[in-house]
């Protein structure tokens, strides 16, 4: 081979594997793959607990064993997890078994691709059927999102972060993991003129949403107080204290914004997560005659079935029949 036409780095502050390290990844079991390929920290701890409950249920005690599933054992899991349904105190629904086995399925679909099995022992098993025409999270009324963006009242650096989040969240139909990605530069955007969050979505869909010129003030005020405008780098939305990693670079975390939001929400005696304001978001957006395939692609849903549990205009309880009876 010509060194001259495909040249080989010698940078010395490039990594390199050593041969140990090279011989350890190379032995990595599939299902180990699998696992660790999954970049969403929700997702992993599903589908940990999922694979987890399979392997007690089935005895495995080491990767190779799953070479002998079958679709028998994955039915009788499927009946085990069945009849937890009917045990009091249990908290396992038709939901949670659909997708206790889809983590099973998903995990035996990387297998086949790997070629460390030849079929996937979940094909051709019945799961639960589940229909759903609302979302399972609820949205708030107007006047209770116009509540919770007027509950930070004072001026303080706090007050002012806090306004600003629930604007960014109730305004741009946000998850509280996309809030707390989001970098300084990330709400600097402009396409033709307007300006833009850039958003690292879900699945790694990243999406470019319009700013709302509401929230765009409040982020605005809120930077001018913590001073941090100018590193385009950093956590946009960031703790109050020092902590010991990161310092105030730090972002907020998500467990950070779900307390803010709840701790606002029994202000107005009223408990959400910050799901509704996502779910409020979509809800007030469709309302408002928001197209719905924009709505989905402004939400970043992979599926539009998705993006139609939020829509409900065609459920208003004073269009039921009920209201037409007369006698």
């Amino acid at each position: 081979m010509n060194s001259a036409k495909f040249p080989i780095s010698t940078n010395q502050e490039a990594r390199l594997l050593t041969a140990p390290e090279f011989q350890d990844l190379a032995a990595i079991p599939a299902e180990v793959e699998w696992f660790k390929n999954h970049d969403n920290d929700h997702t992993k701890r599903a589908y940990k607990k999922a694979i987890k409950e399979f392997m007690l249920f089935a005895g495995i005690d080491h990767p190779e064993k799953f070479r002998l599933i079958t679709r028998a054992h994955v039915i009788a899991w499927r009946d085990a997890l069945y009849e937890r349904l009917t045990r009091k105190g249990k908290k396992l629904n038709k939901v949670t078994v659909r997708h206790r086995l889809t983590a099973l399925s998903s995990l035996y679909d990387y297998l086949c691709d790997k070629n460390a099995v030849v079929h996937n022992p979940c094909k051709g098993v019945k799961r639960p059927t589940v229909i759903r025409k609302t979302g399972r999270t609820p949205a708030i009324a107007d006047r209770q999102a116009r509540g919770l963006l007027n509950a930070p009242v004072d001026d303080k650096l706090k007050a002012k972060r806090d306004r600003a989040i629930l604007a960014t969240l109730l305004y741009h139909g946000l998850r509280r993991t996309e809030l707390c990605k989001l970098r300084v530069q990330d709400y600097r955007f402009q396409i033709e003129g307007v300006p833009h969050l850039f958003v690292e979505g879900k699945g790694d869909k990243d999406r470019y949403v319009p700013l709302h010129e509401f929230a765009a003030e409040l982020i605005d005020d809120y930077l001018d107080a913590a001073k941090h405008g100018g590193d385009a780098g950093g956590a946009l939305f960031r703790p109050l204290r020092n902590s010991r990693k990161g310092g105030m670079k730090k972002a907020i975390t998500p467990d950070g914004v779900y307390k803010l939001v709840q701790h606002y929400a029994a202000t107005l005696g009223v408990r959400i997560r910050p799901h509704s304001l996502r779910a409020t978001a979509a809800t007030n957006a469709l309302k408002h005659d928001a197209d719905l395939a924009k709505v989905q692609e402004w939400l970043g849903h992979a599926n539009i079935s998705t993006t139609r549990l939020y829509d409900k205009r065609d459920s208003d309880p004073k269009d039921s029949p009920t209201f037409k009876v007369s006698y």
